[in-house]
């Protein structure tokens, strides 16, 4: 019988110019000095923090310019308790977001992360809600602002904070933002977002309301993430297109779990440095090679076989389209976005054996279709150098 639990934030807004609501959205949360937590390019803050001074709210920026870290994790709640900052607004891409999430929740629990962090830490439950946080992603990528983890690096590995209590209490999209996202960025974003919809349409754990969402997602991803690299985001329904397949990713990784292209990304990100969507781009397609041969070969009667002839006729847009079909379609985005390969992050044939063992054991390998052999993942990031 189909059972299946949902865990969503109660509070999305979507919809060009609505980063303007933001001072409201604070405010309702009783937010009176809020700590702005951006990417790398903290200016891009400076219209929302004039508009929270403008609103009474006091602000000031946190900075996260490379992948989010428990260190960074840890300087963000410190600085919470110096500034009696009483609200976390995440205004930046997946890291910005992420470490806004875990350090709101732990601005108020004072536990270090390793208290709760999986693989690497105690694996401790979230017992007590944080600070009011509001999530407002600047590209089209990883979906944080409705994920109840947040995954932070350390120790050369990447593992996840996992509790309801880190879903913002407002995640607020604004397809607007976008504009002037670099082209390298557009590419990596995309193919994760892309990845976290294919990921749970085949997942074990996928149930009909992820199906919905993973279906519309590919869709929109498909009909424009190769142009927006081409064109950039000056289409107003590319950008919608893309910030609809970014969100629509990320409830359905909170809610089906993902599968090898997310496995190795925990694996191979951390001992790379490489940021997180260019590890998915660069593995993505090989990862559903060998998926589709391990099902054919091991599972023939799998049902995730027969969603993969549906996938491969979400992406081409062709009835009669087969697996092999999708696999040649990924393969040829792959090379239009100018994915790197994993080799010009550092990594050669003699750290492949260290990446294949630590994506063993990441949490994303079990919604994976199938159980994946040592020697199956060891060709995937072979294939992906």
């Amino acid at each position: 019988m189909l059972q299946f639990q949902l865990t969503v934030p109660t509070d999305i807004r979507f919809g060009a110019g609505r980063v303007s609501e933001i001072p409201d959205a604070l405010a309702g949360l009783g937010a009176s000095r809020v700590l702005v937590v951006t990417g790398r390019s903290a200016s891009r803050a400076d219209g929302v923090r004039a508009a929270l001074t403008d609103a009474d709210i006091a602000s000031m920026v946190f900075q996260v310019a490379a992948e989010p870290s428990i260190e960074r994790v840890r300087t963000a709640v410190e600085l919470l308790a110096e500034t009696g900052c009483d609200a976390v607004l995440g205004f930046g891409g997946g890291s910005a977001l992420d470490v806004a999430k875990a350090a709101a929740v732990l601005a108020t629990s004072g536990k270090d992360p390793l208290e709760h962090l999986e693989v690497i830490g105690a694996g401790r439950p979230i017992e007590s809600p944080g600070l009011p946080c509001v999530a407002v992603p600047t590209t089209a990528g990883t979906g944080s602002e409705v994920t109840r983890n947040s995954v932070l690096s350390g120790s050369g590995v990447k593992a996840s904070l996992r509790s309801p209590l880190l879903l913002p209490r407002v995640a607020l999209v604004d397809p607007d933002l976008l504009v002037g996202v670099p082209r390298p960025t557009i590419a990596a974003s995309g193919m994760d977002a892309l990845s976290q919809l294919i990921e749970p349409l085949l997942s074990q754990r996928a149930n009909p309301f992820t199906d919905a969402l993973a279906r519309e997602g590919i869709r929109r991803s498909a009909r424009s993430l190769r142009r927006a690299y081409q064109e950039g985001m000056e289409d107003a329904g590319v950008r919608e297109d893309l910030a609809l397949a970014s969100l629509f990713s990320g409830m359905c990784l909170a809610n089906s779990g993902l599968g090898a292209v997310h496995g190795l990304a925990a694996a191979a990100g951390a001992r790379l440095s490489a940021p997180h969507g260019a590890v998915c781009a660069a593995v993505l397609a090989a990862a559903m090679e060998i998926n589709l041969q391990a099902l054919h070969d091991r599972a023939p009667e799998h049902p995730a076989l027969q969603r993969m002839v549906e996938l491969a006729t979400l992406l081409t847009g062709r009835p009669d389209a087969t697996p092999e079909d999708a696999l040649a379609w990924l393969q040829d985005l792959t090379a239009a976005l100018t994915i790197p390969g994993l080799a010009s992050y550092g990594l050669d044939e003699a750290g492949i054996e260290a990446v294949v063992a630590a994506a063993q054991k990441a949490s994303s390998m079990r919604g994976n279709p199938i159980e994946l052999r040592d020697e199956e993942v060891r060709e995937i990031v072979a294939r992906s150098l």
